[in-house]
């Protein structure tokens, strides 16, 4: 759930492709489990100025918190982190369309470190934020406005104070000039913006949607002394004037970045900021291949290490700083439901439009063979787009509410789906299972497609199954050679093709694909960013994540449903219920998750001994006094 800026599938650093999602993507929402009794008591905060706002029922954290409990308040300043980026950069700006950002930035998650928004979010919670940049929110029961006071001492990192115009010029330049996802939702959804006096602010909605005040308390905060609509459309290398605790110190084009600690920073002894952002640098160098990467991790030049790759994770950290402790081997529990990554249908290709076409190759995948063979038997297999959560259909018979929902759509959801014993087959791990073949041949035959002479045809003599896949990296093309292997048996040329980044943005963005690998990302909060992803405009959006092209009516009503519950009961109710829609579609073949974060790191690198809800959070780390860092 990243609130404000969905931001772009980030090249390079895709969830589960062999990538473990970002720490700062992790660090988006909380473990429901864990949320007091209110979160169920159906009523937004009445109407007066509160220090925090959560989506359903009430924040956890009393006005008068000293801390957030997953940081260690005490923590000591000072000394380096270094961080090892995947791919390359040629912007410092986050928010434009053009352009590959730089990390650390503002990415919506955790790395917030020269950006920030009014509000900062609570990663034991599944969406509540706490002023950070305000003093205090306000909004009434039916949450059609939202009303900001800012902090008197809130200061950009040159000095200048932040008010009221800098938030309105910071709304104009995103709703105008920013990415066409959040400039779609900020043009729709937001009727006007007041500023009363300089320290005050109100967004007033043109519509009733119970997230837009927790987006709008997550817009980043843009200087309009130093942010014109014409530099702020354009990339540049530039280091920017943000409120954040970092200021950019080295920009080395496409190789790194340097951040350091601004001592004046405004927030540092406020509860929100307590014990966070201890080192007085943080660095960011690039690397253009993954092995690369963690040879640099492993020679100590870089501090930190998420562990996406199960081969590696079990086999690679033999070295001798492990053995001796310098390197510690970690393993993480979150509350996160895991999303759904896997090989995506365009479905603006023939091909794909029949969903009979798309279950049965989605049968023909051998998750247990690719497992055993090239995981260790470490991955599980994903089917919901917000699994291992209370949010997920799987295992769950619809109930009566959800049923009332997908009443009018009940002829899309086969019942196995609608009764929560679906599931996606299981094989024998041959990597050529019959009985999976043949069911898959069955309900390609119903589809109209026949094998004729071998080859999979539409009806005899007709034209021959083939497709391609478009894939970023090696790790991608094993899974998607695996998968050529398997379609091949049942005469289906699947075609493989490695593109580099750029090429890919473009025929991403352009939908000029047949299949590729995609994420869907998940929270505890979904919320607008669905729209982007599955609303029938987005079908016909440049640049949107619904890249299989879905235009289902339903997913719009199910959408709006979520947006507009008032209760976490009404909530869990509609996700559950969009959740069996989506499965119902076979938009894509459902691949794999993690079910834990992995992560290595250089013992002079230190953490809290709470973890949050979330997972870790770097942010709240720190150098080991002594340590050092080559």
């Amino acid at each position: 759930m990243q609130k404000y800026n969905e931001i772009r599938q980030p090249v390079g650093r895709r969830a589960a492709a062999g990538r473990v999602p970002t720490l700062g993507a992790l660090a988006i929402a909380g473990i429901v489990a864990l949320l007091p009794a209110t979160v169920l008591s159906g009523t937004a905060r009445a109407a007066g100025p509160a220090h925090a706002i959560a989506m359903h029922g009430e924040p956890r954290l009393p006005a008068d918190f000293t801390a957030f409990p997953y940081v260690d308040p005490d923590a000591p300043k000072g000394g380096r982190i270094t961080w090892g980026a995947f791919g390359s950069f040629d912007s410092l700006n986050p928010f434009i369309r053009q352009g590959q950002p730089a990390r650390g930035l503002r990415d919506g998650g955790q790395e917030n470190y020269v950006y920030e928004s009014l509000m900062t979010r609570g990663l034991d919670e599944a969406f509540t934020l706490y002023c950070l940049v305000c003093a205090t929110v306000e909004v009434p029961d039916d949450r059609r406005w939202v009303e900001f006071k800012l902090r008197p001492e809130a200061r950009f990192s040159d000095g200048t104070p932040i008010t009221a115009a800098d938030i309105a010029h910071s709304f104009a330049l995103h709703r105008d000039e920013g990415r066409e996802n959040v400039a779609r939702v900020y043009r729709e959804k937001v009727a006007r913006v007041e500023t009363p006096d300089p320290a005050t602010v109100r967004f007033v909605f043109a519509e009733d949607d119970k997230e837009m005040p927790l987006i709008m308390g997550l817009m980043p905060i843009l200087p309009k002394h130093a942010m014109s609509r014409e530099a702020f459309a354009k990339t540049s290398l530039e280091p920017p004037i943000g409120s954040g605790p970092y200021r950019v110190a080295e920009v080395v084009p496409g190789n790194r970045l340097v951040l350091k600690r601004n001592p004046d920073y405004w927030a540092r002894n406020l509860p929100v900021k307590r014990g966070f952002d201890n080192f007085d640098e943080i660095r960011f160098d690039y690397y253009r291949e993954q092995n690369a990467l963690f040879e640099a991790f492993k020679a100590g030049l870089v501090d930190v290490y998420p562990e996406g790759d199960p081969s590696r994770w079990q086999t690679g950290y033999d070295f001798p700083a492990l053995t001796e402790g310098r390197v510690v081997k970690e393993t993480f529990e979150t509350g996160l439901p895991r999303g759904l990554y896997g090989m995506v249908f365009n479905t603006r290709r023939p091909v794909f439009e029949d969903v009979r076409v798309r279950r049965a190759l989605a049968m023909l995948f051998d998750f247990e063979w690719i497992n055993k063979n090239l995981f260790f038997g470490l991955y599980r297999r994903s089917a919901s787009y917000f699994q291992g959560s209370e949010l997920s259909a799987l295992g769950r018979p619809a109930d009566a509410a959800e049923r009332a929902l997908l009443a009018p759509y009940a002829d899309a959801i086969p019942a196995e789906i609608m009764d929560g014993t679906w599931a996606p087959p299981e094989t024998d791990g041959s990597g050529r299972d019959r009985s999976a073949i043949r069911q898959a041949v069955d309900l390609l035959a119903k589809a109209g497609w026949v094998i004729d002479k071998g080859v999979m045809r539409q009806g005899v003599g007709g034209p021959a199954m083939s497709f391609e896949i478009v894939l970023l990296d090696k790790q991608q093309e094993r899974i998607a050679l695996a998968y050529q292997r398997s379609l091949k048996l049942i005469g289906i040329d699947l075609v493989v093709r490695l593109v580099d980044s750029a090429q890919f943005q473009r025929r991403r963005t352009s939908f000029d694909l047949d299949m590729t690998f995609w994420n869907w990302s998940a929270s505890l909060s979904p919320g607008n960013e669905q729209l982007n992803r599955w609303s029938v405009a987005a079908a016909d959006a440049p640049g949107s994540f619904n890249l299989p092209g879905a235009r289902v009516a339903g997913h719009d009503a199910l959408i709006a449903a979520l947006l507009a519950a008032r209760s976490r009961t009404e909530f869990v109710t509609a996700v559950r219920a969009f959740d069996r829609l989506l499965i119902s579609g076979f938009w894509a073949v459902p691949l794999y998750h993690q079910p834990q974060v992995w992560l290595a790191r250089w013992t002079r690198i230190e953490r809290p001994s709470v973890t949050s809800a979330s997972g870790p959070v770097t942010g709240a780390w720190w150098a080991k006094p002594g340590g050092t860092t080559p």
